[in-house]
């Protein structure tokens, strides 16, 4: 008697196959899984919601507390006042960059600021003041002169070893092309092109034109030093010119190829 053709075994292993229960628990894992998913999914929301009711809703990270630091002339209580920091808010919604642009819009001398949240109950502001490099005189006070040859500041008392700017260019064609806030970066130039010593003894930088810049030293020194092109050139020309002549009155290192010394 002929057995079953191959075609009919294959009929047969799958509707056995169709038929065969689920193996025991499969379905158990499978709902596990899913509760693990449930859970997890649960926890993740109320961490969630428990992080943002910490940050704004609790009293634990609040703003309590303002610490300042890079001040020189600047009093404290002079940023904070200016910084305006909403005590008591919520350490996360303080809004970092407006502390800052009040802070350089009120302060002038300020130059630049960083505001950071300090956790959990601070800010803190690390400010860098402005520092004068020059000095316009209006009347009986100082109005003072950045390396950016930003006027900052009015003061009644001249800082020490920060030269005067004279600027004497009224009929100067420099003037009319140039314009006076040009010439003022020009004298800065030269004045941060000085050697240290140099620039200490600088009583006045004065300006006739654009290529028109000269200096008055103390000992009634005077330096020629003609535009603020090839500055460090020219610095290194007139240290070498005073070491050679200590006594002498008059440097002229406008062309720093042919200098001259003088009243020696």
């Amino acid at each position: 008697m002929a057995g079953p053709t191959t075609a009919q075994r294959g009929a047969g292993q799958q509707e056995g196959t169709a038929d065969r229960p689920p193996r025991p628990g499969t379905e158990g894992r499978r709902m596990s899984r899913r509760t693990l998913l449930i859970v997890i999914a649960a926890a993740v929301l109320l961490l969630g919601s428990g992080a943002v009711w910490a940050l704004y809703g609790s009293s634990w990270l609040r703003t309590e507390q303002v610490r300042i630091t890079g001040v020189d002339v600047l009093t404290p209580a002079e940023v904070e006042t200016a910084a305006a920091v909403p005590m008591g808010a919520p350490l996360v919604s303080v809004d970092t960059d407006a502390i800052a642009d009040r802070l350089r819009q009120k302060l002038p001398r300020i130059d630049s600021v960083d505001v950071v949240r300090s956790w959990p109950h601070g800010i803190g502001l690390k400010v860098t003041e402005r520092k004068p490099v020059l000095l316009v005189k209006k009347g009986a006070e100082f109005i003072e002169v950045d390396a950016k040859g930003v006027r900052f500041a009015t003061v009644d008392k001249a800082p020490a070893h920060v030269p005067l700017l004279e600027l004497t260019t009224d009929r100067s064609a420099s003037l009319r092309r140039f314009g006076s806030d040009r010439l003022v970066r020009e004298a800065v130039r030269v004045a941060g092109d000085l050697p240290g010593v140099i620039a200490r003894d600088t009583r006045v930088v004065r300006v006739t034109s654009y290529d028109s810049v000269s200096l008055e030293l103390t000992r009634d020194r005077e330096v020629i030093w003609g535009s603020g092109e090839e500055g460090a050139v020219k610095a290194k020309v007139l240290t070498a010119l005073m070491k050679a002549a200590p006594k002498a009155g008059h440097f002229d290192v406008s062309a720093p190829t042919a200098p001259a010394v003088s009243g020696s």
